[in-house]
């Protein structure tokens, strides 16, 4: 079963500095029918004005990952890690038994363009953890770059759930993408750039499509270059 879900359709807010999408249930964005997905909690489009940023706040019990499109984050936490990510770069930060953190665009200029994910652990508990990685894309047209997985495999980020997001970059007239799902495995597929054909449909930036009791998924890129985050899911 295949189901889209467009761009439109999601939670959308502009307090001035931020402007912000949500995928699931966040905040003020209450959707009984879309309250995630397996272990997939949030899934957030946030632009974040020159200047400005979340202010110093907790989590408790969850897998936190950022990846910024455009612009500048600043990171500051509570375990002392503090750092800029960048495109091209990925952050992972379990939250666990509780963790302060502030995110803040640096530049007094450019808006920050990012997306965050929240993925619920496998278990509650766990001790706060930060890591973050700069991506190598040399390999990675037209097929994807494992980011995060559960055994921290070549590299990877390590998030203590049984799921493995990666990014695909697909070239206008490129070869198709597959990926292939093993049995009883869900996907999420979130495109961030561009445009793709799925399975005969054409999705745009800021769309996405469920997948379950598939055993495969075929991609092809309509234009310029396009981006998609693949989650594949217990």
């Amino acid at each position: 079963m295949i189901r889209i879900r467009r761009s439109k359709e999601r939670g959308h807010f502009d307090h001035g500095w931020l402007d912000t999408y949500h995928s699931f249930s966040f905040g003020e964005y209450d959707d009984p029918e879309h309250n995630g997905f397996r272990s997939l909690r949030v899934l957030n489009e946030d632009k974040v004005a020159p200047g400005t940023g979340f202010g110093r706040h907790g989590h408790r019990d969850m897998e936190i990952i950022t990846i910024v499109l455009e612009g500048a984050l600043r990171h500051q936490d509570s375990l002392g890690s503090g750092s800029t990510i960048t495109p091209g770069m990925v952050q992972r930060m379990t939250a666990g038994k509780g963790i302060m953190h502030s995110e803040a665009n640096p530049s007094k200029t450019e808006p920050v363009h990012l997306i965050q994910i929240w993925i619920l652990p496998d278990r509650a508990g766990y001790d706060p953890e930060y890591e973050e990685r700069k991506l190598d894309f040399s390999n990675a047209e037209d097929q994807f770059l494992v980011l995060a997985s559960p055994d921290g495999r070549d590299g990877t980020l390590r998030i203590h759930q049984d799921a493995t997001l990666s990014l695909g970059r697909l070239s206008s007239g490129g070869k198709p993408m597959r990926h292939e799902f093993a049995r009883g495995r869900h996907g999420w597929i979130q495109v961030t750039r561009g445009a793709v054909s799925i399975e005969g449909q054409t999705l745009n930036a800021g769309d996405a499509v469920a997948i379950s009791d598939e055993p495969s998924i075929v991609l092809q890129g309509t234009g310029e270059t396009a981006e998609v985050l693949l989650f594949d899911l217990a």
